[in-house]
């Protein structure tokens, strides 16, 4: 049993008057993946026409089994006597083996219905991190003065965007999610795709933000090809293709950063390049400095107060920092008559309590 692809002059002509039963399916549209379309008893007779549109693939069914599918749009007349076509244009011999070993469990006797599988890009599907996802930011680097490395600026991101997918394994498709539903639509599986886009998009932050790639954080709208191109290298979206289904499309359309790490952001920019070649940090650090320094009375604690960071911190801090720290400190301590090295009033060019010469 298998189709005929009628030619048009049989379809404008007489012998469309001897077709038995005429099945067609409107156009799927965005929505609608599978419809099972039959005639009024659930059998199609012999010389009944299909009609197979634009972006449609036609699959006959019978008796929980497949007997012949076909993508390549146009008329067909079924016929009882016929070989199989198996999958007429895009998709090729490819699929032949796979739908003649393809059985159904649990189809109705004798049921014949054909089952129009849309094959178009399904378009305008949203995703959106639910929650704050980590980010390693290369463009923010912090300097470690103990090791000469750099530390990527951890930050959270939240990102929103669309993806597109086309269904690229029917046999797939059907035997895993749609079986032989009556209608199928996207509806019925958006929920659990956006939940692996997801998956999917948060293993690629992780590829961007390591040493190798080092992709800026406000960047990443504009990686578009960069993700897609992972996502398929490393097959990130697995359990979206053991579905018979892929992605086609994926855009970034927005990233947004939570308040911390828009303040960290601000401080290590604030900070400046030149700060930054002194050891600067960003954040609690840099703030420590900064009040400590404008502090004269409370010089010395301050300056041990951020000792103690720099230790706590593996030494990030540097020694770079803690000249900036002296510098400012030594500043404000001589302009209000303070000394530098121990804190104490001035009464001259030389500290009364420890000597040391007023301003160094």
């Amino acid at each position: 049993m298998g189709l005929i692809k009628a030619a048009v002059d049989a379809v404008k002509g007489t012998l469309h008057d001897q077709w038995k039963d005429y099945i067609k399916c409107d156009d799927l549209g965005n929505e609608i993946l599978m419809k099972k379309v039959t005639t009024p008893n659930g059998i199609i007779s012999k010389d009944s026409a299909i009609q197979v549109a634009p972006g449609q693939i036609a699959v006959i069914f019978q008796s929980g089994q497949i007997l012949d599918a076909t993508a390549e749009e146009g008329i067909y007349t079924f016929d009882q006597s016929s070989s199989p076509t198996f999958f007429a244009g895009q998709f090729g011999e490819v699929f032949k083996e796979m739908w003649t070993r393809f059985v159904y469990n649990g189809g109705v006797s004798k049921e014949q219905a054909v089952f129009y599988i849309n094959a178009k890009e399904i378009i305008d599907n949203k995703f959106g991190t639910p929650a704050p996802i980590p980010f390693q930011d290369w463009s923010h680097p912090i300097p470690n003065q103990m090791t000469g490395s750099l530390t990527p600026l951890r930050v959270e991101v939240k990102c929103f965007g669309k993806y597109t997918f086309t269904i690229s394994d029917p046999a797939v498709f059907m035997s895993k999610i749609a079986g032989t539903a009556d209608v199928y639509t996207k509806t019925d599986i958006t929920e659990q795709m956006r939940s692996e886009v997801i998956g999917a998009f948060q293993n690629v932050l992780n590829e961007l933000g390591n040493s190798e790639h080092k992709t800026p954080v406000l960047e990443l709208p504009s990686a578009t090809d960069e993700i897609k191109a992972m996502m398929d290298e490393k097959v990130f979206d697995q359990p979206i293709r053991d579905r018979g289904m892929s992605i086609k499309g994926f855009v970034v359309e927005s990233v947004t950063l939570d308040d911390e790490s828009n303040r960290k952001i601000d401080d290590y920019e604030l900070a400046g390049n030149t700060a930054m070649q002194r050891g600067k940090l960003v954040g609690s650090y840099g703030t420590a400095v900064v009040d400590a320094a404008n502090n004269p009375n409370g010089a010395a604690n301050g300056l041990f107060g951020v000792g103690m960071m720099n230790m706590a911190s593996g030494g990030v801090l540097g020694g770079a920092a803690m000249g900036a720290f002296q510098d400012g400190n030594n500043q404000a301590a001589a302009a209000n008559g303070y000394c530098s090295k121990c804190g104490a009033p001035l009464s001259g060019p030389f500290c009364s309590k420890c000597g040391a010469k007023a301003g160094e």
